[in-house]
C-alpha cells in the first residue's frame, strides 16, 4: 500500500487541531481565514491556467472538445462544469464532457474504488473516441488517482492535448501531462477532505477555464452572458430581455418582442435591432464574425 502521509493534501493543518473544542465562531473564522488563502494559491498557477485557456481555446476551434476526467469530488465538479456550460453559453454539450470514475451512479454516491484502476480510466478515453482535436483535463486533487493518470496516458496516445490539475507538488507526484497545474492550498481544515480547499480552488479554476475560453469564442458581449438559452426557463426569459434593455435602450416590452421575434436568441435581437435586418440576416452577420457581437455592434471595441 502506498503511504500518502508527505503529500500535502494528507498533512495535518496546525490552525484545525483544535476545531472539535471550538466555538462555532472560532471554528468559522479558522475555516474562513483558510479558505481565503485559496485565491493567492490559484493566482500563483496564472501561467499554467491561462495556457490551459488558450488550449482549450483552440481545440473548440478546431471542432474539438474539452473532457474532464476526476474520480469523488474532482469527477463531480468536472461534471458539474460540463453541465453547466449549454444552459449558460448556449454551447453544445459535446463540446465540454466530464469523466467520472464509477459513472453517474458516483455523482450520488461514494464510489471509492472506482479510482484504482488506470486501465479502466484509459477505457474511459478508449469509449470517448478522443483525437488530436481534444483536450482531456485530469483532476486528482491529491495527485496520485490512478484511473486519471490512466487517462491522461491514454489521451497523448491518441494525440490529444492533456492537461493535469493537482495540490500537491510535481515533486512529489509528477504526472505526463503537456499542462501541469499545481494549486497549493495546503493541509485541509479536515486533515485529507479535499472536498475542502482543494475542491474550492478546482471549482475556481474551473470556472475560469471554461468561462474565459467562451468568452473568447464570442459568447459574451461586455460583461452580458448574450448566447444565453431563453428557452429553457422564465428566469432567463427575464434575462435576455434584460439584456436587450441594456445593449439597445428599448422598453421591456419592446425587448420581450425582439427576443421573440429572435426566436429567443439575445445575440440575434442585438443584431436584428443594430443593423436594422431580419432573423437570417442577422445570423448570417454573426457567422461571419464567428459569432462575435463587438464588431458588429461596436467597432471602436472591436
Amino acid at each position: 500500500m502506498q503511504d500518502r502521509g508527505h503529500l500535502l493534501t494528507e498533512l495535518r493543518n496546525p490552525n484545525s487541531l483544535h476545531v472539535d473544542t471550538m466555538s462555532t465562531e472560532q471554528a468559522f473564522d479558522m475555516m474562513n481565514r483558510e479558505d481565503a488563502g485559496v485565491i493567492a494559491a490559484v493566482a500563483a498557477v496564472k501561467k499554467e491556467v491561462c495556457a490551459t485557456i488558450d488550449v482549450v481555446v483552440d481545440a473548440f476551434r478546431r471542432g474539438g472538445r474539452l473532457i474532464y476526467v476526476g474520480a469523488g469530488t474532482s469527477g463531480r465538479l468536472g461534471v458539474l462544469d460540463a453541465s453547466e456550460c449549454p444552459p449558460t453559453f448556449l454551447s453544445d454539450p459535446r463540446m465540454v464532457q466530464g469523466i467520472i470514475a464509477g459513472g453517474w451512479d458516483a455523482l450520488r454516491r461514494a464510489i471509492e474504488g472506482a479510482e484504482d484502476s488506470p486501465d479502466d480510466g484509459a477505457a474511459a478515453i478508449d469509449e470517448k473516441e478522443v483525437d488530436e482535436r481534444d483536450v482531456v483535463f485530469g483532476i486528482a486533487t491529491g495527485g496520485t488517482t490512478p484511473y486519471i493518470h490512466g487517462a491522461i496516458d491514454r489521451a497523448k496516445a491518441r494525440g490529444a492535448r492533456t492537461v493535469f490539475f493537482a495540490c500537491v507538488t510535481a515533486e512529489h507526484v509528477p504526472d505526463n501531462a503537456d499542462i501541469s497545474i499545481r494549486v497549493l492550498v495546503g493541509p485541509e481544515v479536515v486533515t485529507g477532505s479535499t472536498r475542502l480547499k482543494a475542491g474550492t480552488a478546482t471549482k475556481l479554476v474551473l470556472n475560469m477555464v471554461t468561462t474565459l475560453a467562451m468568452v473568447q469564442l464570442g459568447k459574451v458581449y461586455q460583461n452580458l452572458m448574450v448566447d444565453v438559452n431563453t428557452r429553457s426557463n422564465r428566469k432567463l426569459v427575464d434575462r435576455g430581455t434584460r439584456m436587450i434593455q441594456t445593449v439597445t435602450g428599448l422598453e421591456r416590452s419592446a425587448a420581450h418582442a425582439l427576443l421573440d421575434a429572435s426566436e429567443g436568441h439575445v445575440k440575434t435581437a442585438l443584431v436584428m435591432h443594430a443593423r436594422g435586418v431580419d432573423r437570417p440576416a442577422a445570423e448570417r452577420l454573426l457567422a461571419e464574425h464567428d459569432g462575435r457581437l463587438a464588431p458588429i455592434l461596436d467597432t471602436e471595441r472591436s
